[in-house]
């Protein structure tokens, strides 16, 4: 029997994405290696920061390439696939730590655990596309939200078992549990049947608004990833994408050091309002994905990016530390909110026919604004000794943004128009 022939529970299905995203979600955590592995060895702090870079980078040219592994073997090879790169590049990276190889580590946690963050990252997320026609943004909320919060759990227990055992230690147990948690889940992951709806939905009301208010629309276009990336939405959402990353990035790249700059605040008050980064980092991706069924995508990313331009405004003249950290929670949340809203926007655009490659395709803008964002603020502040300006360029990138939605929907109301013509039929909504 075929990996689509067996019928499965859905929900299990969508918490054995938020398993493997738990996981490689550890990443968020790596700041807690830094001051333990400059001790160590003598690795200076852009020695341990330049992994973490190239892991980051390595995830976005990943996707991008292993999207079609993920379409041609499906999402429990290619999810198995991840485990052993991921846990194993985890592992591998504890035996460079533990004979001093800085290259070596480069090598084990930034080049094989990147692949694998890339591919454990789009492997399951296409297949709740697939399992969830209802609830789209919600399904790939949960496991991108579980990517978002990873670091909640690896953060406290790599800090425990550095102290109580040692650091290479640490990497060997993590590695063999992200193995475990990933293999287990990606075990279970498998497409629906063709042709599979969830129960009470009628396949040929697709596009009527539910009893829940959510409208489940049929998809604009049912294209494979090189017809995709020929289009004009493709990149009107990859330079949407490449935005919002980079404005957010760019604010958690520095957020302690800005935080105590503009506000005078304290350096252990600084960090306890970084360490809540996280939970409205975890928290906007379920809570923007789950409103963009009500809202529609476009209409939500249009949000993420009025939102942002505002706050990036006016935060180099906010002095109140609290109304500061505020508009910081809530940039944060629309850079969640804009990772997980992205493979139901894609599905929504392009149909699921090749959505994990496609999705691949459109993480290379991750990989990009994560030297992008770093970069300007870094660049920025060593020449003029402010924060300010850097405010005001990503502010003004925003509104590049904003624009950016505008076009995608009047390019999305005139392929409408023109499917509606040709079939006689009403279309997406």
């Amino acid at each position: 029997m075929s990996e689509s022939d067996t019928d499965k529970n859905r929900w299990l299905i969508a918490l054995s994405a938020v398993a493997i995203h738990l996981s490689i979600g550890s990443i968020y955590a790596y700041s807690v290696y830094q001051n333990p592995l400059q001790d160590l060895h003598g690795w200076s702090i852009s020695d341990v920061t330049f992994a973490f870079t190239v892991a980051i980078f390595v995830l976005g040219i990943s996707a991008a390439f292993l999207g079609k592994y993920v379409e041609k073997y499906g999402p429990r090879k290619a999810g198995l696939a991840a485990a052993v790169m991921f846990g194993g590049g985890t592992i591998l990276a504890g035996a460079a730590i533990q004979v001093g190889s800085y290259i070596g580590f480069l090598v084990t946690y930034g080049v094989l655990g990147g692949a694998g963050l890339g591919l454990g990252y789009i492997a399951p997320v296409s297949t709740l596309v697939e399992w969830f026609p209802d609830r789209r943004g919600m399904a790939t909320g949960m496991a991108v939200m579980g990517f978002g919060a990873g670091a909640l759990i690896t953060g406290p227990v790599a800090q425990e078992l550095m102290t109580s055992l040692s650091i290479p230690m640490n990497f060997y147990i993590l590695g063999a549990g992200y193995f475990l948690a990933m293999a287990l889940g990606a075990s279970y992951i498998q497409k629906p049947p063709a042709g599979w709806v969830p129960e009470g939905m009628d396949p040929d009301e697709l596009e009527d608004t539910n009893s829940k208010g959510v409208t489940v629309s049929t998809d604009l276009s049912q294209l494979t990833a090189n017809e995709a990336i020929k289009t004009k939405r493709f990149w009107l959402v990859w330079l949407a994408l490449f935005i919002n990353v980079s404005a957010g990035i760019m604010l958690l790249s520095v957020a302690s050091n800005m935080t105590q700059e503009i506000t005078g605040a304290s350096a252990a008050l600084a960090a306890s309002i970084v360490g809540v980064i996280g939970v409205f980092n975890g928290a906007g991706r379920i809570v923007w994905a789950s409103a963009s069924d009500y809202l529609g995508r476009t209409a939500t990313y249009a949000t993420f990016f009025g939102i942002q331009v505002v706050a990036f405004a006016l935060m180099p003249n906010i002095s109140n530390v609290w109304v500061f950290a505020a508009f910081m929670f809530a940039i944060v949340t629309c850079y969640g909110g804009g990772f997980a809203c992205l493979p139901a926007y894609l599905g929504d655009l392009f149909g699921t026919k090749e959505l994990g490659a496609i999705h691949g395709y459109s993480l290379t803008a991750w990989a990009l604004a994560g030297v992008a964002g770093p970069t300007l603020v870094s660049e920025i502040v060593e020449r003029t000794g402010s924060y300010s300006l850097s405010f005001y360029i990503v502010a003004a990138t925003l509104l590049v943004g904003l624009a950016s939605m505008a076009l995608l929907r009047f390019d999305i109301n005139g392929i409408k128009a023109d499917n509606q013509s040709t079939s006689g039929q009403p279309t997406l909504d």
